[in-house]
């Protein structure tokens, strides 16, 4: 067995257990959080590529190394090793952004109004309206996280949150009716909103564009993204990547309430409906 990992397993022995296993406990939960949290993203792909490709260089490295004395090699390495820190950095940034924002959200000062009730029996409302005609649908709620940067792309409303309003952009060949629409502080703020896609791994291929413009901006933000598939008419809810579909209008107004701030309701029922 190699010298260094003889040293290893000796330095571990000289530790107390219990010391030992608190920093394992530690390095798993770190590591399960970054793949659960990557996971069904472009950035878990690239890391599986990234570990792969750092693995194969470490046993090649060292194996050659060792065995044939090459210390260009190893201080070539050990550069790449520096580069390549960087380079995580910039390729993850969408990913270390995304978790940042996450780490910033919290529910304790979130309040609950009479006009957020408004608002949800709107929205439930509007998509009862578009689910039974099978017109399609995309409405994202903002939340802690601003979404001025992507509605630039869109049209500017500014009108108070209602049913008919909605079901009137989206009524199809309306000059709206094909883009998203976002709500913010009880408001239509914009409408014909172009939303990030999602990659395409990252959803059923039988799901549409308007699918992965929820799931994509519900990635990119904080926001709470309710969509109503054109073909089926099945009513879905986008949040933090995760898409809860085939919801009813009960199932929906309970998740609604939830995701935007009323604390003591469960959202159990609506998982499983999705």
């Amino acid at each position: 067995m190699n010298p260094e990992f003889l040293n290893f397993f000796k330095t571990v022995q000289s530790y107390p257990w219990w010391q030992v296993a608190i920093e394992w406990l530690l390095i798993g939960s770190v590591v399960y959080w970054v793949v659960r949290f990557l996971r069904g993203t472009r950035g878990a792909r690239m890391l599986k590529g990234i570990a792969f490709v750092l693995v194969s260089l470490f046993l090649i490295v060292r194996l050659l190394g060792e065995n044939f004395d090459l210390a260009r090699i190893e201080f070539l390495y050990s550069k790449f090793l520096l580069f390549t820190s960087f380079a995580t950095i910039v390729v993850f940034q969408p990913e270390l952004r995304r978790a940042l924002m996450r780490l910033g959200e919290t529910r304790l000062f979130r309040s609950w109004s009479n006009q957020l009730d408004d608002e949800i029996d709107a929205l439930v409302d509007a998509a009862k309206f578009l689910s039974k005609h099978k017109i399609g649908g995309l409405i994202a709620i903002e939340r802690e996280v601003g979404l001025g940067g992507i509605a630039e792309s869109g049209t500017r409303v500014n009108a108070d949150v209602s049913a008919p309003l909605l079901q009137t952009i989206f009524w199809p060949n309306s000059p709206l009716h094909d883009l998203g629409v976002i709500v913010s502080g009880g408001k239509i703020a914009y409408a014909g909103v172009q939303f990030p896609l999602a990659e395409s791994g990252d959803l059923e291929k039988k799901l549409g564009s308007r699918h992965r413009a929820a799931v994509g901006i519900s990635q990119e933000s904080d926001a709470v993204v309710l969509v109503v598939s054109e073909e089926t008419g099945d009513i879905s809810i986008a949040e933090k990547g995760a898409l809860f579909r085939k919801l009813t209008p009960e199932a929906l107004r309970d998740l609604l309430e939830e995701l935007l701030g009323r604390p003591e309701t469960a959202v159990a029922s609506s998982k499983k409906a999705a």
